[in-house]
């Protein structure tokens, strides 16, 4: 019996928790890699033919990772993508690099009703390309390295590339990428068929070897009997829980990805304790003045929707005012859209760390409480059936 019980927890329960674990590191390796690229500065022409014609090196410029915003333009056979932004078509070298297409979503922001993770970015491989249409927009980031005379966006064993083919705005792709980054459902991930498969496999291996020993027949039942156990969350009267835990489990993955857009101003302010007050200014990798402002109101044009809100859902003020991030300048009161499109434009109803902290807080008490309205459900009905087995036998 306990072999048994073993075999279901292991195959059933920690593989793919595991797997959820791993799915989960790799969508926050995912969206901090791509945080970690909106700090490097923009390729454009000037950079392109300073690097081309050595006077990155002897300008002191040691790093050659870059990110590049423009259009597909054509796909060679040697893995290369060719990509156009303005007047420059820099080559996309593939190979080793971790390619995504970020599913279509209506207007500029967030969708609602919000579903994180409903959309996940898809990665793709080489052959998916020849699906692609001309003119779809392609974001790159990674090192620009010479490869037989040509310089190209390629990957290095320390900086993979990373390409989002993506739709809608420029200024949009930071929240959408940062929203959408995530798994919808974690049990159900890649691992977990074949955990199912696999945990099947081996109680009906159980099962087939007792069988022929009529002194074990309960053994055989018992290991008939779990192949079931991933069903049990689904039967009555133990469904309604797992409608609750599936609720809360939404509402967690909400407040998640509130939180991860509450930290979209603060890379640039990564370096300050979280202790110490903001500071009002930083400059962005174009050189263009970064920071925020405070309001104790809500102004016109916060109200006319001039100046568009991070977390659409939550726009009533908390503590420390309202604060609107963008591009600064001396004599403007608030700030507007900076130039460089993956800078964060918007208004925060606090501090955003406090924010953040506030929603991550609050995901995971309720994705405890998901879990534990799982389990619930799971013991009502193990308990429900086994009062019928016994009234059976």
């Amino acid at each position: 019996m306990l072999a048994i019980i073993g075999l279901v927890l292991f195959w059933y329960g920690l593989v793919p928790v595991a797997g959820a674990l791993i799915k989960r590191h790799a969508w926050f390796k995912f969206r901090s890699r791509f945080n970690r690229f909106r700090l490097y500065p923009i390729m454009d022409s000037q950079a392109y033919w300073r690097q081309e014609s050595g006077g990155g090196e002897t300008r002191g410029e040691n790093t050659r990772i870059f990110r590049f915003t423009g259009d597909f333009e054509s796909a060679s056979e040697s893995h290369t993508l060719w990509v156009r932004g303005g007047d420059l078509l820099v080559p996309v070298c593939l190979k080793s690099a971790e390619t995504y297409i970020l599913p279509m979503q209506g207007g500029e922001g967030i969708p609602e009703p919000p579903d994180p993770g409903a959309d996940a970015p898809e990665k793709i491989r080489w052959e998916k390309f020849s699906a692609l249409a001309e003119g779809a927009k392609v974001f790159v980031a990674g090192e620009l390295a010479c490869r037989e005379g040509r310089w190209l966006f390629a990957s290095t064993k320390e900086t993979p590339l990373m390409v989002i083919f993506y739709d809608g705005p420029d200024h949009s792709l930071a929240a959408k990428a940062v929203w959408a980054g995530r798994q919808r459902g974690e049990y159900f991930n890649r691992i977990t068929p074949y955990a199912l498969i696999l945990g099947t496999l081996c109680l009906l291996f159980v099962a087939g070897h007792y069988l022929t020993r009529p002194a074990f027949r309960p053994m055989v039942i018992f290991s008939i009997a779990a192949m079931f156990v991933p069903l049990v969350p689904l039967m009555p009267p133990g469904l309604l829980f797992t409608v609750v835990y599936r609720r809360l489990a939404w509402r967690s993955r909400i407040l998640r990805a509130y939180s991860d857009l509450a930290k979209l101003p603060l890379c640039y302010f990564a370096q300050e304790n979280g202790k110490k007050p903001l500071p009002e200014m930083r400059v962005l990798p174009n050189g263009e003045p970064y920071g925020f402002a405070r309001s104790a109101e809500l102004l016109p044009e916060m109200r006319e929707g001039k100046i568009p809100w991070l977390i659409p859902e939550i726009t009533e003020r908390r503590g420390g005012g309202w604060h609107i991030f963008g591009a600064v300048s001396p004599g403007d009161p608030l700030p507007r859209r900076p130039k460089d499109p993956l800078a964060t434009f918007g208004i925060l109803p606090g501090e955003p760390r406090k924010l953040a902290k506030r929603c991550a807080a609050k995901a995971y008490a309720l994705e405890t409480a998901a879990w534990l309205a799982l389990f619930a459900g799971i013991a009502l009905n193990v308990l429900f059936l086994g009062a019928i087995a016994s009234v059976l036998i």
